[in-house]
């Protein structure tokens, strides 16, 4: 039975929100308060154990539509390299590969209502028990590590809502009553130095320890691959070389290659919990909280006629032919079952499935589509290799191309390579390039890492850049500025393209908001 799930998760009743006492089962409080609600350990257990599952790191694993993926899969249809075949009804996808969120505010609105309320849900918790824990007769070290693990929620949710929205309102206590409840916007470089704050003290007290040799839960490696996402996203590159050096040094290491195959290092990803590679892993289980919809967005809706255990398949984010170009013809991330796929036969009924567009192998499960109809499979928020590439690109961002910078690059790219060369021979091959012929090489191999763990927007936001892939020349990629280029879907990235919409709700409640440029009020 896995860890973090097996034990109760209850939220805090505070103003405007109820607690339950655990996610699948709600049994409202209304009459606790925070104070009443943080007198026990268990009580202390209960609610930062409710950080795990709800606010930021639901945006990148929430499965709970057919027909819609989590928030941050609607972030990279804005490059229009990926695209929601169900986006005629999903606006937002719509509206957001389109590049027209801001006369369609109104629309995008809702969506943008429960990114805002959970994460400032999560927040809430997490100040109250930043607060509290403290007073609560308990070991030291056991209140240390869970004052550390709110800290990381609490920058975690800062951090998506500061990326999401700009400047943002930034409470640092719990709401305990309704003095202070509408707050006016924090700058951003106040808000980032409160994550920076939260994250460096989480790396000095977690454990060292791999996330799923720590029972689960949040390690001194999570915290530390969080704070270098930070520090690369202000570009402060000498910063996150030093803190991500903590993590390469770790004893986490990248999945091998059994074969070429379906006993590849991608596959064991793909189907393996627990691995060396997993840094930060969203959990799910069977009994209490599975995966819902995952194993349905490996293929399009015409699956449905082979599979009898899902009743919907979708495509919610299939990669275009233009992006699926950003690989060279000997990559072994583009080669069938690896990332993507095209064909597929059921065993236990010989139908088959085909397509003219990729469907995303990377999310097939095999007993939840074949068997149980529920996945238990794991995800990944951060992978070793993210590590290497962010060593790679920050080392060459601040001291240049050097044989370490290459090193951990060439690790990325080795792993790929379907002709056997070396990771010390493509190294070599690396120092030859320019400072920013390097840096770039390290963003095209985060394309080719990660399609489809939703980091493409990020990097856009982070360069100010946009890759244009060759529509002719496989693994051509080149940079331009942002704001000005056309996406795939030949729309025009505007200034107020960079930022999504306050919820027209929360301006309705708190009249101390200004909007987002361009969006309406």
């Amino acid at each position: 039975m896995k860890n973090i799930l097996t034990v109760a998760i209850t939220c805090v009743c505070l103003i405007g929100f109820n607690a339950c006492s655990d996610f699948l089962d709600e049994n409202p409080k209304s009459s606790l308060t925070a104070g009443a609600f943080y007198k026990t350990e268990a009580q202390a257990q209960s609610n930062v154990n409710y950080l795990y599952r709800t606010g930021a790191p639901n945006k990148f694993t929430g499965a709970g539509s057919a027909y819609i993926g989590p928030f941050s899969s609607v972030t990279g249809m804005l490059t229009g390299y990926f695209t929601n075949s169900y986006e005629g009804q999903e606006l937002v996808c719509k509206y957001s590969r389109e590049l027209t969120r801001q006369e369609n505010t109104m629309t995008v609105s809702s969506t943008m209502d429960g990114i805002w309320d959970d994460c400032y849900k999560a927040i809430n918790v997490a100040n109250g028990a930043i607060m509290h824990i403290p007073e609560i007769s308990m070991s030291e070290s056991v209140a240390n590590q869970l004052i550390a693990e709110a800290k990381f929620f609490r920058a975690f949710n800062y951090f998506s809502l500061v990326k999401i929205f700009g400047s943002v309102p930034m409470p640092t206590e719990p709401y305990e009553s309704m003095e202070n409840l509408y707050l006016e916007r924090t700058a951003a470089d106040q808000v980032y130095s409160l994550i920076e704050s939260d994250l460096k003290e989480a790396v000095e007290v977690l454990p060292a320890a791999t996330f799923y040799n720590n029972g689960n839960r949040i390690t001194k490696y999570a915290a530390a691959m969080l704070l270098t996402t930070v520090y690369m996203q202000e570009g402060k590159y000498s910063d996150a070389v030093s803190i991500v050096k903590t993590v390469i040094d770790s004893s986490h290491a990248l999945a091998t290659n059994g074969d070429l195959g379906l006993n590849s290092a991608y596959n064991k990803i793909r189907s393996t919990d627990g691995l060396d590679e997993s840094i930060y892993s969203y959990e799910f289980d069977d009994a209490i909280s599975n995966g819902g919809w995952w194993p349905t967005y490996a293929f399009s809706s015409s699956a449905t006629a082979i599979f009898g255990t899902y009743s919907i398949f979708e495509r919610v984010y299939g990669p275009t032919n233009q992006f699926l170009n950003v690989y060279e013809a000997n990559d072994l991330r583009i080669q069938p079952n690896q990332f993507f796929h095209w064909n597929y036969t059921n065993p236990n009924t010989g139908k088959t499935w085909s397509s003219e567009v990729a469907g995303c192998w990377f999310w097939y499960d095999e007993e939840a589509l074949l068997s149980s109809g529920r996945s238990t499979k794991d995800r990944d928020l951060f992978r070793y290799a993210e590590a290497l590439l962010d060593a790679a690109e920050s080392i060459a961002q601040s001291q240049g191309v050097t044989a370490e910078a290459a090193g951990y690059l060439a690790q990325i790219k080795a792993r790929a390579n379907m002709e056997g060369k070396t990771a010390a021979e493509i190294s070599s091959d690396l120092q030859s390039l320019s400072k920013q012929a390097f840096i770039e090489e390290c963003w095209t191999e985060r394309l080719r890492e990660f399609p489809l763990e939703f980091k493409i927007w990020d990097d856009c936001l982070r360069t100010k850049k946009f890759p244009v892939i060759s529509t002719t020349e496989k693994g051509k990629v080149t940079y331009v500025d942002l704001v000005g280029a056309k996406n795939a879907s030949n729309a025009t990235f505007k200034e107020s393209d960079l930022l999504w919409p306050i919820s027209l709700n929360e301006m309705q409640r708190n009249p101390s908001l200004v909007q987002n440029e361009g969006y309406s009020e």
